[in-house]
């Protein structure tokens, strides 16, 4: 470098010039720094936004921010006490007699000698309310006799006066049905005497609950 009135002495060339590269060290410097402050900033308020963008989300769908999801109300995982304790069974009420209708069908209307005739059995519940009825087998009674009635042939419960319980929920309306089979051959109460097959000729059949009686079917024995 020259000065207008010629070259400078070395000492003061080079303290210049130091002097000149120290600005430049300086400014350099200063400029990094304001680079760093504003880039420091921008990435703080980055961070405060996506902090909000959170706290808004969290606000909109009504959970706490920052605080665990999915955690059951201790209160609805206590059984109530229905549930708990169960429900008490309610008690069915006996059907009585007038509360029942009986009726008997036969299998078909004409058997062979040595045949054995099935019988049908209808008991219905005419009441208006549900009740309940043992109908076991020891309990119905089943009987063949003459067709004018005056003479019994059979009856179901003479060999087989005991028979396993079955009680029976009936609502109104609702029946129960049960089926017999008759070996054809004759009985007595205590399944007393001999028992002889039963000739052809025409009879009929009656089904019993209780005081509840069916109205005669008539079939023959060919």
């Amino acid at each position: 470098m020259l000065e207008p009135n010629g070259p400078l002495p070395p000492e003061i060339y080079w303290r210049r010039r130091a002097v000149a590269i120290g600005a430049m060290v300086i400014g350099l410097a200063l400029v990094l720094w304001v680079g760093f402050a504003l880039l420091k900033g921008g990435g703080d308020d980055h961070k405060s936004d996506t902090k909000a963008a959170a706290g808004s989300s969290a606000a909109a769908s009504g959970k706490p921010s920052g605080s665990a999801t999915g955690t059951p109300d201790p209160s609805s995982a206590k059984p109530s006490a229905a549930s708990s304790s169960g429900a008490a069974p309610v008690a069915k009420a006996q059907c009585p007699d007038q509360s029942l209708a009986v009726k008997v069908t036969v299998g078909q209307a004409t058997y062979k000698v040595g045949e054995q005739p099935q019988f049908g059995i209808v008991i219905t519940n005419i009441s208006s309310g549900v009740c309940e009825r043992d109908m076991g087998s020891g309990l119905q009674l089943v009987q063949v006799q003459s067709l004018d009635g005056q003479r019994r042939l059979w009856s179901s419960t003479d060999c087989y006066p005991d028979g396993t319980p079955d009680m029976r929920a009936l609502a109104p309306g609702q029946q129960a049905a049960f089926t017999v089979t008759w070996s054809g051959a004759s009985s007595q109460p205590g399944c007393a005497g001999e028992r002889l097959q039963v000739p052809a000729g025409p009879y009929t059949v009656v089904a019993q609950l209780g005081s509840v009686r069916s109205q005669p079917e008539p079939f023959n024995i060919a």
